[in-house]
């Protein structure tokens, strides 16, 4: 494979926060703010990015909006751990054994009861 030499940018001149922002920069503000808008309202932003004129107000903007990502993924993923349940041992049974037997159908009251008496039915 062919090693190509790339050289290292002068540094006074790779990033100027007064410069005006560039199609590359811009375009890279655009998908930010279109990554945001998926996040949760607490963790953007609400940054105008019309008004992103320099180098330095991209930086600032991309520099929030990663952290806001970051956040908004640690928070997701509190959301997602789950407490660990410690189980017992064998057989649990839950009873309700407090009350009487529960009533089914019209013979279980007794005003049905009386009432078929006198009427000479049987019950």
């Amino acid at each position: 494979m062919t090693l190509i030499h790339v050289p290292r940018p002068d540094v006074k001149s790779a990033m100027n926060p007064d410069r005006p922002v560039n199609a590359l920069l811009k375009a890279q503000i655009q998908h930010l703010h279109d990554a945001e808008g998926n996040l949760p309202l607490r963790h953007r932003t609400d940054i105008y990015i019309n008004a992103i004129r320099t180098e330095g107000e991209a930086a600032e903007y991309i520099r929030r909006v990663t952290e806001a990502i970051d956040e908004a993924h640690e928070a997701a993923a509190k959301r997602r751990a789950r407490p660990v349940i410690k189980r017992r041992r064998g057989i649990t049974i839950a009873a309700a054994a407090d009350k009487g037997p529960v009533a089914k159908g019209p013979r279980a009251s007794g005003q049905e009861k009386k009432s078929a008496l006198k009427r000479g039915q049987k019950t």
